[in-house]
């Protein structure tokens, strides 16, 4: 009966409002630790898992074997790759795709990479207005890797004592 009685004297006093209001004075007077985005930007870690790139080797040469490991870890079955045998008798990638609009950014494609072909960047900072502007080919994916390339290495080598 008395906790009845306290509920009703604490509804009628609207103390759940004024507990609210002690709340937001206490914090009213505290430093800000907004950040304004575009100006300001938060660290990342080296394993921020963002865009998605293929690297290639000091020589030029695509990393990607073709042996699809990627493309069978990948839980959303975002990754399409088909190969083809070259002249000297190596296999490549004649198509390597991801679909950003599938893809979960779980990195197990970069995971299950034995050459380090595939990785996800540190950058998040991209869009698509159509569906179609989010699906990435091989030379969209190369390109990617050829443009950030330093930042990728250097990501990879400050991970390194952690894998």
């Amino acid at each position: 009966m008395f906790k009845k009685i306290s509920q009703f004297l604490d509804s009628l006093m609207l103390r759940d409002i004024l507990v609210g209001m002690l709340i937001t004075g206490r914090y009213l007077f505290k430093p800000k630790i907004t950040i304004q985005y575009p100006e300001e930007k938060t660290p990342q870690s080296p394993r921020f898992r963002g865009l998605h790139a293929l690297r290639r080797y000091e020589n030029g040469e695509e990393r990607c074997i073709g042996c699809k490991l990627c493309e069978a870890v990948c839980p959303a079955y975002a990754i399409t790759i088909e190969t083809a045998e070259r002249d000297d008798g190596t296999r490549r990638t004649s198509r390597y795709d991801i679909d950003l609009t599938k893809c979960i950014f779980c990195g197990f494609c970069e995971e299950a990479c034995p050459v380090d072909a595939i990785v996800e960047t540190n950058i998040f900072e991209y869009f698509g207005e159509k569906r179609g502007d989010l699906y990435f080919t091989k030379d969209m994916l190369l390109a990617v890797g050829d443009r950030y390339e330093k930042d990728i290495a250097a990501n990879r080598a400050a991970d390194a004592p952690y894998r």
